[in-house]
């Protein structure tokens, strides 16, 4: 359990170390400045206990539902747990982030072809859900710091995400509920805590129904924060950032919305805008302003920034809002939040505009799902997770299909990349306008946001009650907001029920329809939502149904979809069209398409598997969205068993022509078209394929694939050499061959060992049908590679890793400390 108190924390960290609420923070911030830092206190609850309940049987569940009065009348939960004397030494020890399904050993759901066999594919065998009753409830439960000295405070709770339908329990008593796994809520439970004595927080997870068609986790695999301010204290994000820039200027608007739950007073508000820097770019104190007793009040306020600094793509600038209330010569809270200086402009002709400057969307779709590691995304690994996008060219990322964990946000933000932010649910109800809030004010203040999402592929799309819930919905996105535009992803039907109320007409999938829906509609802006969806297994260069798997070739799609080849270049060929976001930067679990039975687990659909590791059309997406020289030549070319017959031999590159070689010989040198691959039939011969690529004339690039031997050793590698407590670490390791080189089709079982203050997270291998746990020390290569995630701890001393294989020379790995 942290704590991390603004005075002791900010006062040492400076100025831009301000928005060290939001998670990962501490690592950001930057020595420029000592200021006064105020009473708010926030502390992450990370260490909990953890077990397992029962969706059915009340006696396996803790008597919780044992009885009609469950939900008390005062509010108050029939079951032991919530009790400060429980015994809960017995249950397991687990640190946030966590996900207890992804430990959930794999089940077949019915037989094979049946529905049920489908569903669990879906869920990738994990036994969640109404089948699962005894796997589908979990129960955290920790002690919180409050102490005698908080009396009169206000202690709130804050969740980044939990899945999924949750119960809030403290000190016996139900403070709240949450239904959506993805929207992130507060409790103010300042009348249930018992300041100075013990205070037992109890939370039950309940995934008998799920929010999606794919694995979504289960329990609390985002962040919890206790938070203590102020009766007077900035709502949470409750400051609102919004700029008119003109040349080299900006004027700002800001309005701050202040809580008061406790007695009339006076206060007055100071902002400031602190630049990238740390220095004061703009400050200004409001009037006096008369707080009535238990009520809120919204401060609105001007600013300007004289020499603004844009945040841009490759530019990333950001500035910090320092919000204080003062009582006099009083401090009595501080709230800061990040925010950047942007234009965004939609053209119907053009596309989208940022400064200004036409910027093609280079985006992808991603679910928070990771080998290893399930839904329980460590921060750095998120991170880690937008530098391989940020690799490959992309410059936007979506969140499918729900708003991102703000680690996201505050990630994108620092590394220039563009966000598609979308709430979960499409429904003007009570609960899908609450969720619609939230994400919408915790995204606001975000220059990487550049859109905001209503929905995605819903059934009512089309109909006259789908306009009427858009209708609402955008309505109360531009009270909220009013900066963005709004778009709702629709996979056909384009132009009918809720198009109309779009401010950009979002597309997935359905190329054909695109050029009629403009034609009949020149005044929309458009943007692919969602688009390509080849199914690829990395390393498979054949389909074979039996088996389960797919080529890796850029060949294979579901019939709503297409290659990568085909909708970028229709889309890069059409100036109207803003970009698109191909369907997914990452494998993940559940959706194994196109075999949806046992025992395939995860999708085929990324770029990357679930490791990471990148597939072939990776390196085809790296050619023409990155700018960087790349010459990618595949398959491998160990084909034992094939010799004279034919291999397709495929070229991703971006020089003007491309010469392929076999042992030497020449197989003819080709032009290279934009936005297209080369592709040669290569009779097989061992030996070696050669690819030479030529700009102006000359040779600039050459890659090769050889024909292996067996199996010899395992190397390790890492692009993190030096790991601060808390930093996780991706490790690969190869097989390699005699000569060092990696054999691309070793299936050899390698075992784990760490040395030092580092902890095995788990492994992977981005085998679309592997059924071994992720949590292990060992895992099996799925052609030549697997992972294993590792995170540094606290202590002090060298880190390393140790890798072996049965017949193999074993490979280790040092780590330094950062």
């Amino acid at each position: 359990m942290t704590v991390v108190s603004r005075r002791t924390v900010l006062g040492s960290t400076g100025a831009a170390g301000l928005a060290a609420l939001a998670p990962g923070a501490m690592a950001r911030a930057a020595a420029v400045g000592k200021p006064d830092t105020g009473p708010r206190e926030v502390t992450a609850l990370g260490d909990w206990r953890f077990h397992l309940g029962h969706a059915s049987d009340p006696a396996k569940d803790f008597s919780f539902g044992a009885s009609h009065d469950t939900y008390g009348k005062s509010g108050d939960v029939g079951t032991p747990v919530a009790n400060a004397d429980f015994d809960a030494s017995g249950w397991q020890a687990v640190r946030l982030p966590h996900d207890w399904a992804v430990d959930l050993p794999f089940e077949q759901f019915g037989p094979a072809g049946s529905d049920a066999d489908k569903t669990g594919a879906y869920q990738g065998f994990k036994p969640l859900g109404r089948l699962w009753p005894a796997t589908s409830v979990g129960w955290y439960r920790c002690e919180i710091p409050i102490a005698a000295g908080d009396a009169g405070r206000r202690i709130a709770l804050e969740f980044d995400g939990v899945s999924r339908n949750c119960i809030v329990i403290l000190n016996g008593f139900i403070v709240g509920t949450n239904e959506s796994a993805y929207a992130p809520f507060r409790l103010d439970v300042t009348d249930f805590a018992r300041p100075g004595e013990t205070n037992v927080l109890v939370i039950r997870c309940d995934v008998s129904l799920g929010e999606a068609w794919s694995y979504e986790g289960a329990g609390l695999y985002r962040a919890v924060r206790l938070v203590k301010t102020a009766p007077a204290h900035v709502r949470q994000w409750g400051a609102r950032v919004r700029s008119d820039i003109q040349g080299t200027a900006a004027r700002l608007t800001l309005d701050t919305e202040i809580d008061n739950q406790g007695e009339a007073r006076t206060i007055r508000l100071r902002s400031r805008a602190l630049a990238p820097d740390g220095t004061v770019a703009a400050k200004v104190l409001s009037e006096p302003v008369e707080l009535a007793a238990w009520s809120s009040r919204t401060v609105s306020q001007t600013a300007a920034i004289a020499e603004a600094k844009l945040w841009d793509l490759d530019t990333p600038h950001l500035y910090t809002l320092v919000s204080d209330i003062l009582d006099g010569d009083a401090l009595l809270d501080r709230d800061t939040c990040r925010f950047g200086l942007r234009t965004i402009h939609f053209d119907a002709d053009k596309g989208f505009f940022l400064n200004g400057r036409s910027v093609k969307i280079k985006g992808t779709c991603n679910h928070q799902d990771h080998a290893g590691v399930g839904f329980a995304v460590p921060d750095s690994l998120h991170r880690w997770r937008l530098e391989k996008l940020r690799e490959m060219g992309a410059n936007a990322y979506r969140s499918t299909h729900h708003s991102p964990s703000p680690v996201i946000l505050d990630a994108c933000d620092e590394m220039g990349i563009l966000v598609m932010d979308e709430t979960r649910q499409m429904s003007s109800n009570a609960e899908g306008m609450s969720q619609l809030e939230r994400v919408i004010r915790q995204g606001r203040n975000h220059p990487c946001v550049f859109i905001w999402s209503i929905g995605n592929e819903e059934i009512h799309r089309g109909t006259a009650t789908g306009l009427r819930i858009a209708t609402t919905m955008k309505r109360r996105v531009y009270e909220l907001d009013g900066t963005r535009p709004v778009t709702e992803a629709f996979n056909g039907k384009f132009g009918e029920g809720a198009s109309p109320v779009l401010d950009v007409m979002g597309c997935n999938y359905f190329l054909d329809a695109i050029d009629p829906y403009h034609a009949t509609h020149p005044d929309k802006p458009m943007i692919g939502t969602e688009t390509g969806s080849t199914v690829m297994a990395r390393g498979v260069y054949a389909r074979d149904d039996k088996a389960g798997l797919v080529p890796a070739y850029d060949s294979e799609y579901p019939r709503w979809a297409t290659t990568a080849e085909h909708w970028w270049t229709f889309y890069n060929a059409r100036p109207f069209l803003a970009g698109g976001f191909v369907w997914t930067g990452f494998d993940y679990r559940g959706e194994p398409t196109p075999y949806e039975r046992w025992p395939e687990n995860s999708s085929n659909f990324g770029q990357m598997d679930l490791c990471g590791f990148p597939k072939d059309n990776y390196w085809y997406y790296r050619a023409w969205w990155s700018g960087k020289p790349v010459l990618h030549l595949f398959p491998h070319w160990n084909w034992s068993g094939r010799e004279g017959q034919n291999v397709a031999v495929w070229v991703h590159a971006n020089c003007e022509e491309v010469e392929l070689l076999c042992n030497g010989r020449s197989l003819g040198r080709k032009r290279v078209e934009h936005g297209r691959h080369l592709e040669w039939q290569v009779a097989y011969v061992p030996g070696h394929i050669e690819a030479r690529g030529f700009s102006g004339g000359r040779q600039v690039m050459v890659q090769r694939r050889e024909t292996t031997g067996a199996p010899a050793r395992v190397a390790l590698t890492c692009d993190r050499k030096a790991l601060a407590a808390g930093d996780v670490g991706l490790v690969r390791a190869a097989i390699l061959d005699a000569k060092g080189r990696e054999v691309p089709d070793a299936s050899n079982r390698v075992h784990f060992t760490l040395e030092g203050d580092l902890a095995l997270l788990g492994v992977g291998n981005g085998d679309p049908r592997c059924l071994e746990p992720d949590h292990a020390d060992m895992r099996s290569a799925f052609n030549g590679l697997c992972a294993a995630v590792v995170q540094a701890g606290p202590g002090s001393g060298p880190l390393r890793i140790r890798a072996t294989a049965e017949g193999l020379t074993g490979g280790a790995l040092a780590f330094v400390r950062d």
